[in-house]
């Protein structure tokens, strides 16, 4: 593609500045890793908290780069070393990325809905992908659990983050056209949306789960964590975009401005929900019997998953399909087929005929609390909780996981979660300090065997924090762990650890 195409993406963006007789300039790709320039790529010198792209324009060069595009500060710092490769000067070049990758990779299924929240993107973006696979659809959904996807040619890829840079993120959607799909279903964590990485894909549809807190490693406070998410409706979907919104999220009324305000039509969804209402929930010993009102019209379903958030989840999901152009009974119908995402309260297995044991992703303090109230409805005796938090990441939440911890569960065992750099003896401290009835067990498998062995008839086990996660990161090593098969062994299922 030529290079005049791509700065086309860049009209509009008032600190770009382009030099004169780059029309002919060929660029056959786009990167901001200096190590993946090959000749004839555009790399973007971007400064990241821990490295310079400045540092690297020497070796983009050294590999062929066709140009460079940085920022009016490093233009003197790496002006020596361009020879004959234009530069050009952008105040924001992670922006810049995004909007010439959209260019680049033009192809994109026809519908795409961006979903954000602390809690329930990968299960809003599975259910919106089954909603629309039963209606006939080509569907897709793409975020933490990788890309699954129902088009014409299979397409599946795992992704290195919830959202990908921007030009994996471009390269997929047009992969994913490529495959026959038409409806994409996609993850936006506020990393991503802080980082410009979704800007250029202009979703037709957006939404919001619940926005507690989490992330505080990166954000510098909760105003910073929450204007991540707002840019999902405020910059990366166009103004007279369609929004869905859980009207029972903490926030909701500043999104909803924020929507009302860029003239999205907007959709509400909860027990305060005025377009999708929940009227009422009831625990069965296989899911939940809702019953909601869609336009004030009464609808009642079964729905085939156990925790009363997964309802939410599930009509957040239902208001996309809805805003998105289905109608409300194809999406209503699909609602009682509903399959659990891997490591969402999934049920691995069962110790004996009435000892279930659920495996959650839960590692936030509202996640927590939300899976211990769903799951306590469910228990006809004692609710057996395993979980610990993860080394090099906001402190902050350790003791109030522990005291939540302390009051929802019956029986607490603390252990290892991702220790990563961080004494683990020290981050089991800092839960134990609010939850003193804890038991303390270092070894995950070794906790995880344990509270296996108490629970008996009537019990539930819950093993929380890393849900589809596969390794247990110790330092700088990824070691092999799966909390589901590790569970599975312990009761001697197939298909278990060893």
């Amino acid at each position: 593609m030529r290079l005049n195409e791509l700065l086309n993406a860049l009209d509009g963006n008032a600190g770009a500045e382009i030099p004169p007789g780059l029309a002919g300039v060929d660029v056959v790709g786009l990167t901001a890793d200096s190590r993946q320039v090959q000749p004839g790529f555009l790399f973007f010198a971007i400064a990241g908290t821990k490295l310079d792209g400045a540092q690297f324009v020497g070796q983009a060069i050294e590999n062929g780069a066709a140009g460079i595009l940085c920022t009016a500060e490093m233009r003197a710092r790496v002006s020596c070393e361009l020879g004959d490769v234009p530069l050009i000067v952008d105040e924001n070049p992670r922006r810049a990325l995004s909007l010439m990758a959209s260019t680049f990779y033009s192809a994109r299924p026809d519908t795409i809905v961006a979903v954000t929240g602390t809690n329930g993107k990968s299960s809003v973006a599975s259910f919106l992908r089954q909603i629309w696979e039963h209606a006939g659809r080509k569907a897709a959904s793409m975020g933490t659990l990788g890309i699954e996807a129902s088009g014409a040619k299979p397409y599946k890829a795992e992704l290195g983050h919830t959202t990908p840079d921007p030009v994996a993120i471009h390269e997929h959607l047009s992969g994913l056209h490529r495959a026959g799909v038409t409806h994409l279903a996609l993850e936006s964590s506020s990393h991503g949306l802080d980082q410009f990485r979704l800007d250029g894909v202009a979703p037709d549809v957006a939404a919001m789960t619940t926005l507690t807190r989490d992330h505080f490693d990166y954000h510098e406070d909760f105003a910073d964590y929450v204007s991540a998410k707002l840019r999902l409706f405020n910059t990366v979907m166009e103004r007279g975009g369609r929004a869905v919104l859980n009207a029972d999220a903490d926030y909701f009324d500043q999104f909803e401005s924020v929507c009302w305000g860029h003239q999205h039509d907007v959709i509400t969804v909860g027990r305060s929900g005025q377009d999708i209402k929940v009227v009422s929930i009831h625990a069965l010993s296989d899911g939940q019997q809702a019953r909601i009102e869609i336009a004030g019209k009464p609808i009642e379903f079964k729905l085939p998953l156990v925790g009363t958030f997964q309802v939410t989840n599930a009509l957040v999901a239902a208001g996309c399909a809805i805003a998105a152009g289905d109608s409300v009974e194809i999406v209503t119908e699909a609602l009682g087929h509903l399959q659990g995402v891997a490591g969402r309260l999934e049920l691995v297995g069962k110790k004996e005929k009435d000892v279930p044991i659920y495996v959650d992703y839960a590692h936030t303090p509202d996640a927590l609390t939300a899976v211990l109230t769903s799951v306590r409805a469910h228990v006809d005796g004692r609710l057996l909780l395993v979980f610990g938090c993860g080394g090099d990441r906001d402190r902050g939440k350790r003791p109030a996981m522990g005291a939540i911890a302390q009051a929802n569960a019956d029986m607490v065992y603390v252990t290892d979660d991702n220790p990563r750099t961080e004494d683990s003896a020290s981050i089991r401290a800092e839960i134990l300090a609010q939850a003193p009835g804890a038991i303390e067990i270092a070894d995950r498998r070794e906790a995880i065997g344990a509270a296996i062995d108490e629970a008996v008839s009537g019990d539930v086990v819950l093993i929380a924090g890393k849900g589809h996660e596969t390794g247990q990161i110790i330092g700088d090593e990824v070691m092999e762990f799966d909390d589901a098969k590790v569970a599975r062994s312990s009761i001697g299922m197939p298909g278990a650890a060893l």
